[in-house]
């Protein structure tokens, strides 16, 4: 899998650093449906959280149909998870982000500050802001 990384100084709990990170490698297609996942302890180990943390996280996965998680074989992506998009568009769009990002700190802006800026962003409307 790969890696995954946790800010603990960010606003945003670790388990849904986690959980942003596998959904998105998911939809990216750089993690298919039956790709193993770490077991929550090893996760835990090489990330420095609490095996609990880890385990919240592939719970919210599994909510969303993202894993499922049995004994014996683990934690894997769901058989019926498909990316959401080309592997063209989404190499696209993933050089989009890049320079965006690369933009945004090149401004100075903090990571955080970039995420709420595209949060923002993604709650409205698909033609941009309405203008009264």
């Amino acid at each position: 899998m790969k890696s995954l990384t946790v800010d603990l100084d960010s606003p945003v709990p670790v388990y849904e650093q986690i959980r942003a990170q596998v959904a998105a490698l998911v939809s990216l297609g750089a993690l298919n449906p039956g790709d193993r996942l770490p077991s929550a302890r090893d996760l835990a180990r090489d990330l420095g959280i609490a095996v609990g943390t880890a385990q919240r996280a592939y719970r919210e996965l599994e909510a969303a149909g993202t894993v499922t998680s049995r004994p014996r074989t683990g934690t894997v992506v769901a058989t019926d998870v498909r990316p959401r998009s080309s592997a063209a568009d989404q190499q696209s769009f993933a050089a989009l982000a890049t320079r965006m990002v690369a933009s945004g700190r090149a401004l100075g802006l903090a990571d955080d500050a970039i995420l709420d800026v595209v949060t923002g962003l993604l709650q409205q409307p698909v033609d941009g802001p309405s203008r009264a």
